[in-house]
């Protein structure tokens, strides 16, 4: 199992896909942060009015623009790889090989899961480090205990955001396909934005992070936060089993 673990963090860590999409999510956040304090610091009327909380030239407002923005671009990112990782190896003829390992296909796909999460944490960690360093290089100040408190959100945000996304490796196995399993990182943005604007709320584990995070902790309870959880333990069973059954006559 370890040598999988390692073989598959070996492929994220010199793959262009981890790379590329480690600095869409992080950079990406930082390049649009600065993006909007800078048109909010010159006075543009139409981004202070689309921005809404976010043009706040304060904590406050940089880490609402924050979790805004992690709530789809974390999305997208970590679906992304999640779709590379396990789709690639139907698109590239690489899952033949993988039937001659001394390890089992339900490890391999425990192995590449694994993998996923420790990308994900520390992405994440990295993301919430530079939303803090933004703040300070933009001269708001020390951060007291509310936003630190809010940073934590965002960095938990983030993480569960990756949670969420787990069942593109089941999709990706199933379908067979790199391009289902990007398509289907898209189709969770957009059910996770229709369900927010429908009124599901934190009832809708896809939904429910963004909420949790952008209300401050009050639009959503600490019971449907918790129900965010079972998405990723379902998916990573689901992945599991279903390599564990792969054919290669299909």
């Amino acid at each position: 199992m370890s040598a999988a673990i390692r073989a598959e963090a070996l492929k994220l860590t010199y793959s262009l896909v981890g790379m590329i999409a480690t600095l869409a999510i992080v950079a990406g956040m930082l390049t649009l942060l600065g993006g909007i304090t800078a048109g909010v610091s010159g006075g543009n009327p139409e981004l202070v009015a689309k921005a809404g909380p976010a043009g706040a030239l304060n904590w406050g407002g940089l880490l609402a623009g924050a979790a805004q923005i992690t709530a789809v671009a974390s999305i997208l990112g970590f679906g992304i790889v999640l779709a590379w990782m396990f789709g690639r190896e139907f698109s590239e003829g690489t899952i033949t090989g993988l039937f001659t390992l001394p390890v089992s296909r339900a490890q391999i796909a425990l192995a590449k899961l694994t993998v996923y999460a420790l990308w994900a944490a520390m992405v994440s960690l990295a993301l919430t480090t530079g939303v803090l360093g933004l703040g300070l290089a933009l001269g708001y100040g020390l951060p007291n205990a509310e936003t630190w408190a809010a940073l934590a959100r965002l960095c938990v945000l983030a993480l569960l955001s990756a949670g969420i996304t787990a069942p593109i490796a089941w999709i990706a196995t199933l379908t067979r396909s790199l391009l289902a399993a990007v398509g289907c990182t898209v189709a969770l943005v957009v059910i996770a934005q229709v369900g927010a604007l429908a009124g599901a709320g934190g009832w809708m584990p896809l939904a429910a992070p963004a909420l949790w995070a952008m209300s401050s902790g009050t639009a959503v309870t600490k019971i449907q936060l918790a129900l965010t959880l079972a998405v990723p333990l379902a998916s990573v069973l689901l992945s599991c089993v279903t390599w564990s059954r792969l054919q290669l006559n299909r």
